[in-house]
């Protein structure tokens, strides 16, 4: 797996997402967090993200790991592949992160996800008024048949439409979800593990045996 980074400028400030602006987009968030974590019970989850673990976020079997140096770093560090068994995970978050190589990242994690799975896309909208905000802040944002494209090239099923939330334009905490990313600042594009049915394939019948024959 490459090394991951936020979409970040090395003149860019620390962390926008902790600013006044980008804290209204991670507390909008909140709640759609914690049902992609809750998506499929029972089963360990785990987190990429641009932004430190939420206090709230306290669901136990999981991980939140941030880019850092070439690999992640949080409650594990790792390097460039992902020290979990395949088909171990229920639920993946990819919140706020991207790459020049993502598509390979994106094949490890198809392969730690247990079929039926879901991988949650929060991505900033880059077609919405709020980006004012953080144009030229370090930060930026992929439409979301982007994000789509990328999914079914690794194999995923992703949903037909993203959904939007957070806020359009005033700095405002807005968790409520709308069909489409349309102005809204964040958009969650969600996209499944599917296996495919074993197909019984029916065997021509065979002629008589030599010994009948005789």
């Amino acid at each position: 797996m490459p090394a991951l980074v936020t979409a970040r400028q090395p003149d860019a400030p620390p962390d926008w997402f902790a600013s006044e602006h980008g804290l209204a987009l991670a507390m909008s968030e909140l709640p759609s967090l914690h049902a992609a974590i809750s998506a499929r019970p029972g089963l360990p989850w785990l987190a990429f993200s641009a932004l430190s673990r939420p206090s709230a976020i306290d669901q136990p079997h999981g991980l939140w790991l941030r880019a850092g140096g070439r690999g992640w770093i949080g409650d594990v560090a790792c390097g460039e592949a992902l020290p979990l068994a395949s088909e171990s995970i229920g639920g993946i978050i990819v919140q706020h992160v991207e790459s020049d190589e993502i598509e390979p990242w994106l094949e490890e994690c198809v392969r730690v996800l247990v079929p039926g799975g879901r991988l949650s896309v929060f991505e900033l909208n880059p077609l919405s008024p709020y980006r004012g905000h953080w144009q030229g802040e370090g930060v930026s944002g992929r439409e979301p048949v982007t994000w789509r494209r990328r999914l079914k090239r690794a194999g995923l099923a992703p949903e037909p439409v993203a959904q939007g939330l957070g806020p359009r334009w005033r700095n405002r905490i807005d968790s409520e979800l709308q069909l489409g990313a349309g102005a809204r600042a964040v958009y969650l594009l969600a996209a499944e593990k599917r296996r495919m049915p074993m197909t019984m394939k029916r065997v021509p019948a065979l002629g008589p045996a030599v010994g009948d024959a005789l």
